[in-house]
């Protein structure tokens, strides 16, 4: 892996080798906490996502066939220090979401900055159309959040509480307002946050601006199809700039980082 921006501090730096984990860490950290008039800190809504060249947000389904070994590290470092990890239903469906687990080699760090040892995770569902008996809902390390409308499904809303997961009220009627998530998050002392979609929660996430940052991987594949690009919803009235922050490199793979203007 190479840095290619900004310019190298160092020769080493632009040498094609395994980055440490404490050197993703250090460089994917999330910004000081920004402290709001009424005293809490301003939550951060980070998206991790991976692209095609064509612009394919996954293969048939799934975004594993876009990935790679030096990805995957990156995928699990940004997990690694978010407080939250916010996911729609349908990519909790199609990717087979299991909890998140604690891993020792970000222990430390979660625990200066008072983090549990796992990240939470928050499945954003207005009909709360979800298998409630998997492993991501009744053995978690911590409890995980189901975001939904006031007026979800009442026996659906039972159905999740009764496997363990605590049920959030994140927008009126039957679904959630993107707008309202990092504030209903923040309130539980979450704002470290982490997205992974799909593409029509991120979507959503644009449209709302509450989009922070944008961690794009570009995978050197071409994958034609019919897939959706990484956001999917109605445009912007104006294009929101973002400013590039980072760029690796790895077997031919470019892990960019952009963060909102």
């Amino acid at each position: 892996m190479r840095r290619l921006f900004p310019s190298p501090l160092h020769p080493s730096d632009l040498e094609d080798r395994e980055w440490g984990l404490d050197e993703l860490a250090d460089l994917y950290a999330y910004p000081d906490a920004a402290p709001e008039a009424a005293g809490d800190a301003r939550p951060w809504l980070r998206a991790n996502m991976v692209s095609s060249l064509d612009g394919a947000a996954h293969h048939e389904g799934r975004s594993q066939p876009l990935s790679s070994a030096a990805d995957m590290r990156i995928f699990g470092t940004l997990r690694g220090l978010a407080d939250a990890v916010v996911v729609g239903a349908e990519t909790v469906r199609q990717e087979g979401y299991r909890p998140a687990r604690a891993r020792e080699a970000f222990a430390a760090r979660r625990a200066a900055l008072g983090q549990g040892p796992a990240p939470v995770m928050a499945v954003v569902s207005a009909g709360l159309d979800l298998d409630f008996s998997l492993p991501l809902f009744t053995s978690p390390l911590v409890p995980t959040l189901v975001l939904t409308g006031a007026d979800a499904p009442a026996d659906r809303v039972a159905a999740a509480r009764a496997a363990g997961a605590e049920v959030v009220v994140a927008g009126e009627g039957r679904g959630v307002e993107a707008a309202r998530v990092p504030g209903v998050l923040a309130e539980r002392g979450l704002t470290r946050l982490l997205t992974e979609g799909g593409p029509r929660l991120l979507g959503q996430f644009a449209s709302a601006r509450v989009l922070d940052e944008m961690c794009l991987s570009l995978a050197p594949v071409v994958a034609t199809g019919t897939a959706p690009r990484i956001m999917a919803g109605p445009p912007l009235a104006v294009p929101e700039r973002f400013a590039l922050d980072t760029v690796l490199e790895d077997g031919g793979f470019l892990f960019t980082r952009y963060r909102r203007i």
